[in-house]
């Protein structure tokens, strides 16, 4: 064991009330480390800077604190040391300040070298907030077995600043059913700004949202273990532009691996608030580049599974390559049959089975179809009707359509809140790739 070298200059710098380790200089036998190896575990207590010139490591759980603030400066490497249960949680109270740049974005990502890194190799980022939640007394303990307390009654509440991060090899299971997934986010208020942000490879959800009212633009899941957005507890944010791309061998190991999934919350109860979110713009692209694919795991389920009396709003998107393109089970099934959650002018393509119904009060096949249309939303049978550059490429995404895709127009956004921006196009993207220099298509194999 190398002996721990404390440098004062560094720890001026970083000013961190917690178990910190420091050698100050690279390992020889690890050529993925640049400046200083910082090893970081326990409590920040104090305003604190992860400087880009270094490698930081988190062993464990790393926790900021109410009334601290951690600032991650653009083009920072932050590895997860593999089996410690590595995650950053940001308290309530606490901010996170990691804005990174399209040419330098902050990347957290496993510790093992390339050609190594796995699904859940670290855990991820938690981040708790003070703004409301449907749970009973507006306060829940973040699944996860971190003890952070999240929810409140301040809507516009601020945690920080996500920006240019990526989150790469995440989502470790501290027991069956009790997983940190990529980015969780619970409680989070409108004031905290989530921009740019992939999560690739993760052991379960790409994104969750528990209660909370943060909003959201230009976020990516690529090739998540289970959900990629995970919306529950009232959760009634806004978000805008998001691209979703499964891989065909990984799904979970034991339940239904989707697009969407949106609950109320776990009883299906009718708590206020209800999880009502809106999205817009979004590509969900299921691991069906063709419906005679073979080989796809079987535990990929749905692109919308919408149950437990959600409310969640899809609005100007597109949904392809999916087992199954729309689950509604339960009560809403009738509520968005009568209008308690909508889908608008949103593509439905590709999919083995275009709906199918829950168990419990379902939607008969018409009735599915009246709704459908309702919405102004379209069917298409084959990916290829909607004239994608090249979005199953898994070392090279393109997800941009081409001339003459239908997906260029039908875009609808009357009645929307005025915090949405007004375009033609349905899905993500239009003319813009706003991918590019900053998301990473093959994080297996990048040296960093």
């Amino acid at each position: 064991m190398k002996p721990k070298l404390f440098n004062i200059k560094m720890l001026a710098i970083l000013a961190i009330a917690a178990t910190v380790s420091f050698t100050s200089c690279k390992d020889e036998d690890d050529d993925e480390i640049k400046g200083e190896k910082i090893v970081v575990t326990g409590n920040i207590t104090t305003n604190t800077t992860w400087q880009a010139t270094d490698t930081v490591y988190m062993d464990g759980y790393v926790y900021v604190k109410s009334g601290a603030i951690l600032t991650i400066e653009p083009g920072t490497l932050i590895k997860g040391i593999t089996d410690s249960k590595a995650a950053l949680i940001v308290e309530r109270g606490a901010k996170v300040i990691a804005e990174g740049t399209t040419q330098k974005p902050i990347v957290f990502t496993s510790e093992k070298p390339a050609g190594q890194r796995q699904p859940g190799d670290w855990a991820g980022i938690i981040i708790c907030g003070a703004a409301p939640i449907n749970q009973t007394g507006g306060t829940a303990e973040m699944e996860g077995g971190t003890g952070a307390q999240y929810g409140g009654n301040n809507a516009t509440d601020n945690s920080g600043i996500l920006k240019y991060v990526r989150i790469e090899f995440a989502g470790y299971e501290v027991s069956s059913g009790n997983e940190i997934n990529g980015l969780s986010m619970g409680g989070v208020g409108s004031g905290t700004t989530i921009e740019y942000v992939q999560v690739s490879y993760g052991r379960d959800d790409s994104f969750e949202w528990w209660g909370g009212t943060v909003n959201a633009k230009h976020i990516v899941s690529y090739c998540g273990g289970d959900d990629d957005f995970d919306t529950d507890n009232g959760f009634s944010g806004k978000i805008q532009y998001g691209l979703i791309l499964r891989h065909p061998d990984y799904a979970d190991k034991s339940d239904a691996s989707n697009g969407f999934e949106s609950d109320n919350d776990a009883n299906g109860s009718g708590n206020l608030p209800f999880t009502q979110a809106t999205f817009s713009n979004i590509t969900i692209l299921g691991p069906y580049k063709t419906k005679d694919q073979a080989g796809v795991n079987p535990n990929h389920g749905n692109g919308l599974r919408l149950r437990r009396n959600t409310r969640i709003n899809l609005h100007n998107s597109v949904i392809a390559g999916f087992k199954v393109g729309v689950l509604l089970e339960g009560t809403s099934a009738s509520l968005y049959n009568n209008g308690g959650g909508v889908i608008k002018n949103t593509a439905l393509v590709g999919c083995l089975t275009n709906f199918k119904p829950g168990n419990t009060d379902p939607l008969t096949p018409e009735q599915f179809d009246a709704m459908w249309t309702a919405g102004t939303n379209t069917i298409h049978s084959e990916n290829s009707d909607v004239n994608l550059t090249n979005a199953w490429n898994y070392t090279n995404v393109n997800p941009m359509p081409l001339t003459g895709s239908p997906l260029l127009s039908g875009a609808n956004f009357t009645g929307m809140n005025v915090w949405f921006e007004t375009v033609t196009y349905r899905g993500a993207f239009g003319t813009t790739n706003w991918t590019q220099g900053w998301c990473n298509w093959d994080p297996q194999n990048t040296v960093y």
